[in-house]
């Protein structure tokens, strides 16, 4: 009888291919970011040592430092991981600095306005008028009361019509009028800004025979020219996501077209209107060439819309920035600080349109 005798085993080796073999970790690209910024901004300094340019630009460093990150990048993680993840993180990077890119300007032309317009953005650019001011001194008050006046109005006109709009055609309009008000709405969102002014100017001056007419009321009207077809198309596009289920459980109930749309669609796609209306706010707040045909300028207060000519932001900066005493300086300071009080007037309007949308949304049930 024989015996067979089995060779003993020998302990298994750990496996060499893991799950985390062969992947850079998180921390490297970021590294490889920190270490492109330096590199360019050291040329940077380098270069302004030298004199061949004379201030640090801090915009031009991001930049040329995000696409040396991106050539860094795809060439370590090539030697590292292979030609197929390199690619991945190639592209991925290229989605990067297509970000930065669109970020850049907003973040140059933030820093620029703030540090610009901080020097004058005290407590008598808000109390004072120009009045009587030639040199340093008084305030853009008149053009502050002038644009909320002016764009409060505005919104009056525009939000009931183009709400109304935006109504008809998503919940009774059909056929050859509703096509027709879609491609109006869509004409008048690419008009310029200039044709509204001269619109409304012309209107006033033929229904009221004054040639020379400017007054407040007016520029409202222009403004409201831009923003109904924004509205329209925000709020058209908002009464769309409304589940038709909804409806058709409000129809089944007996609740008439009317009522279902007042306590049913609008209390659902309110927080998105008052959003798109913010929005419509937001893009005329800042217009210039229309108030400055219809709504004219002045260097006093003025509350009445209907009666005089009436300063606004926009036209208050151009004015200050064009028409420049023997103090320059006071001037654009004048002109910074009102181009920065615009951007705070738009960025406020934009964080409310955030809360309200975040308060009136509809709430998921459980």
């Amino acid at each position: 009888m024989t015996t067979t005798t089995t060779p003993p085993t020998r302990p298994a080796e750990p496996i060499a291919n893991s799950l985390t073999t062969g992947i850079l970790p998180k921390y490297v690209p970021w590294l490889l970011l920190v270490t492109s910024w330096v590199i360019v901004g050291s040329v940077f300094v380098i270069l302004m040592a030298a004199g061949v340019n004379e201030n640090f630009n801090v915009v031009g460093a991001v930049f040329f430092g995000t696409a040396l990150w991106v050539l860094v990048n795809y060439i370590v993680s090539r030697a590292y991981e292979g030609p197929r993840p390199a690619m991945n993180r190639f592209v991925t990077s290229l989605v990067t600095l297509a970000f930065v890119i669109a970020l850049l300007p907003l973040i140059s032309l933030l820093f620029t306005v703030i540090s610009n317009g901080l020097p004058r953005f005290d407590l008598a650019f808000f109390s004072e008028s120009m009045r009587n001011v030639v040199g340093e001194g008084g305030g853009a008050l008149h053009a502050i009361i002038g644009t909320l006046e002016i764009t409060g109005m505005a919104t009056l006109i525009s939000v009931p019509v183009g709400l109304l709009t935006a109504i008809y055609l998503v919940e009774y309009g059909r056929g050859h009028l509703a096509r027709s008000i879609t491609f109006l709405v869509d004409v008048m969102t690419g008009i310029p800004s200039i044709v509204a002014g001269l619109f409304a100017f012309a209107f006033f001056a033929l229904i009221l025979n004054q040639p020379g007419i400017r007054f407040g009321f007016g520029g409202a009207v222009a403004l409201s020219v831009l923003m109904i077809p924004v509205v329209v198309r925000s709020s058209e596009e908002m009464l769309k996501l409304v589940p038709n289920e909804l409806r058709e459980a409000a129809y089944a109930l007996g609740v008439p077209k009317w009522l279902t749309i007042v306590k049913v669609v609008l209390p659902t796609s309110i927080a998105g209107i008052t959003t798109g209306v913010m929005l419509a706010i937001s893009r005329v707040i800042g217009e210039t060439a229309p108030l400055l045909i219809i709504a004219g300028f002045t260097q006093s207060m003025n509350y009445n819309l209907f009666n005089e000519r009436m300063m606004t932001l926009p036209v208050f900066v151009y004015t200050q920035y064009a028409n420049q005493g023997t103090d320059a300086q006071a001037y654009l300071d004048r002109a910074w600080a009102g181009a920065l009080t615009l951007v705070v007037i738009v960025m406020a309007l934009n964080l409310v349109a955030r809360i309200v949308a975040k308060v009136f949304s509809p709430k998921l049930g459980r």
